[in-house]
């Protein structure tokens, strides 16, 4: 399985038509986000439900022209995120680019007055084993997972300060699974599972590097297979996906981390964020099978 963005997922449910089974405490009103990705899938729901709060979402993903397997681009993406009720700013750029992600930092900074909250999205993704790997996908996914993620946390660093200074509440969300060492996920896929991991290692470090600055770093994972573009686009995808849930529950347990506190250094999954919040039925999330028929995700 091979793409180029592991989190492109596309409309499993509708959220503005589905009644989601979280009841959010808190809300993103006024907070600003800056995100990797996020022109559709996981990240644009995530962005979606931000924005129904009256957040600022600051979108750099590569998409300016509609791609030809993949529906919507950064600027579509704006515009659902405006019509939500939110405020947005689509930039076209390369998380892999020293001077894009330099360059998002800064028009965050100077539309918004700062940046509260980071969210590392962008993400590629090959499943092959060892031998089979092609080592231009294998250096794309440490470009984007692993170096894109430290690059873009490393220059938001000092505007996440400020904001933690000012409000208490500055957070970085990355989309990388728990720091699981049981040898069967580096023997599956020894190249992706190093490229994850690399993510998850961020979030470890910064979250100890930055305890005394009022800026929170965690992690979020998916229990299930979430319906994605990478899943669908592959042969048999489109049934692959009915055992899948919607991206709504990773956009409904991320509002949860955001608006929950100043809870440091944790790898959350979708399901454990929103037993918390008081979600005891997930099968709203569902595309219609039975949950125990849903596909586990990797390295849970």
């Amino acid at each position: 399985m091979t793409s180029s963005n592991d989190s492109s997922a596309t409309a499993g449910m509708n959220p503005a038509s589905t009644k989601s089974p979280y009841v959010a405490t808190g809300s993103l009103k006024g907070r600003t986000i800056l995100m990797s990705g996020g022109s559709r899938g996981i990240g644009l729901a995530i962005a979606m439900r931000a924005a129904r709060d009256g957040a600022n979402i600051v979108l750099m993903a590569k998409t300016g022209q509609p791609h030809p397997k993949l529906e919507g681009t950064v600027f579509s993406a704006a515009e659902q995120l405006a019509a939500a009720g939110g405020q947005a700013l689509p930039l076209v750029g390369d998380v892999r680019n020293d001077e894009d992600v330099a360059a998002a930092v800064a028009a965050a900074v100077e539309r918004f007055g700062g940046i509260d909250v980071v969210i590392n999205n962008a993400s590629a993704i090959d499943l092959s084993r060892t031998d089979a790997v092609d080592m231009k996908r294998y250096d794309l996914m440490q470009d984007i997972n692993v170096r894109g993620t430290f690059l873009l946390s490393k220059l938001a660093l000092p505007a996440l300060r400020e904001a933690g200074a000012r409000s208490g509440r500055a957070h970085i969300l990355t989309l990388s699974p728990p720091l699981n060492l049981d040898p069967k996920w580096a023997g599956m896929h020894l190249a992706y599972t190093m490229a994850k991991y690399g993510m998850s290692l961020t979030t470890l470090g910064l979250a100890e590097e930055l305890k005394d600055d009022a800026v929170s770093v965690n992690s979020l994972w998916p229990c299930t297979l979430i319906d994605t573009a990478a899943i669908r686009n592959m042969p048999g995808g489109a049934q692959i996906v009915q055992a899948a849930r919607g991206p709504e529950i990773m956009a409904d347990a991320a509002h949860a981390i955001l608006t929950g506190g100043a809870a440091t250094g944790n790898f959350y999954t979708d399901e454990q964020v929103l037993r918390a919040a008081g979600v005891t039925d997930f099968a709203p999330y569902s595309l219609g099978v039975p949950e125990d028929r849903l596909v586990p995700d990797i390295f849970l």
